[in-house]
């Protein structure tokens, strides 16, 4: 890891990962702590509690008091243990993750904005003993700026990366990309140009890759976590190049070496700069809020496509 990102996770004492994209992007952030954890720093992972809608058929993320096999620790934040779940049953990619490593996991709900977002992030921290949190998505879509054609789940990556513009001085922040295009939503040259845009404006920090070991506990994790996008990232790093579809054939991932970086970057410089849907939903208080100033910058979300997956389903 370069030494700007020596200096970023080096000085922590513990520090929490975050996967910020909902489901699977919690194995994504697995991936990213082992490469800090090499750095000699103990680290704790988390997610979000909005699960793909394929594996819970809920439209929108889960409020903390639905799910049980939780410890409340905060209005916005828990520690899932390994039976995390929702009322129909379903195991929450948390839980899957609290099975993995055998202790719990932190899981952050997002319905109430940045502002509360950010509390929830501090409370997580302190029961975790964090004193840095990493920001994680798996694909690079957190850096869209709204008009890529694949772009489909902006939403709740928005959401967690403006909360960095909340937290108190005393929680630095670090955000990261990995896989960059293996969700199959921007592509890994649109990742590419978004962080260029970083380091022009000095907000690239480094870069890391993952390795066999790292990519052999990706697969690991995910026969627990379902997820497609981190097991790209995986593939690309035993060397697997060319396009595969994912979600069912209705995205297609190109893989390749890049696919198995992770690039580090500041996220109130990014929040100014090359992540411009973060800055729109930087003062929302709702998940309401957020969706509206996403969709009057004609940007379609997740919450979007399930709330209509969700009236299809209900209508026949």
């Amino acid at each position: 890891m370069p030494s700007a990102a020596n200096a970023a996770f080096g000085t922590a004492a513990r520090v929490l990962v975050l996967g910020i994209g909902g489901g699977g992007d919690v194995v994504g952030a697995l991936a990213v702590g082992r490469q800090i954890e090499r750095l000699g720093t103990e680290v704790e992972v988390g997610g979000v509690s909005w699960e793909r809608f394929a594996v819970d058929p809920h439209p929108g993320p889960r409020r903390l008091e639905e799910l049980s096999g939780i410890a409340r620790i905060a209005p916005a934040a828990a520690l899932a243990g390994a039976e995390a779940s929702t009322p129909e049953g379903v195991r929450i990619c948390e839980g899957g993750m609290a099975r993995h490593l055998g202790r719990d996991v932190a899981l952050i709900d997002i319905h109430d904005g940045p502002a509360a977002i950010a509390e929830g992030i501090v409370a997580a921290c302190g029961a975790l003993r964090c004193d840095l949190v990493v920001l994680c998505d798996v694909g690079g879509d957190v850096l869209a700026g709204g008009g890529e054609p694949g772009l489909a789940s902006p939403l709740c990556d928005a959401l967690l990366l403006a909360s960095a513009a909340h937290l108190p001085a005393g929680l630095p922040a670090v955000g990261s990309v990995i896989g960059a295009g293996c969700d199959g939503e921007l592509t890994a040259e649109e990742v590419l140009e978004r962080v260029a845009a970083l380091a022009l404006v000095g907000g690239w920090i480094g870069a890391d890759a993952i390795d066999a070991e790292i990519a052999a506990e990706i697969e690991a994790a995910a026969r627990l976590v379902p997820t497609e996008a981190s097991l790209q990232a995986a593939r690309c790093a035993r060397g697997e190049v060319g396009p595969t579809p994912i979600r069912g054939g209705r995205r297609i991932v190109e893989l390749g070496p890049i696919g198995a970086l992770t690039f580090h970057y500041d996220p109130l410089i990014a929040i100014g700069s090359a992540a411009p849907l973060a800055a729109a939903v930087e003062r929302a208080t709702s998940l309401t809020e957020a969706q509206d100033a996403l969709a009057s910058l004609g940007v379609r979300t997740e919450l979007d496509y399930e709330r209509e997956r969700a009236a299809e389903a209900a209508g026949g």
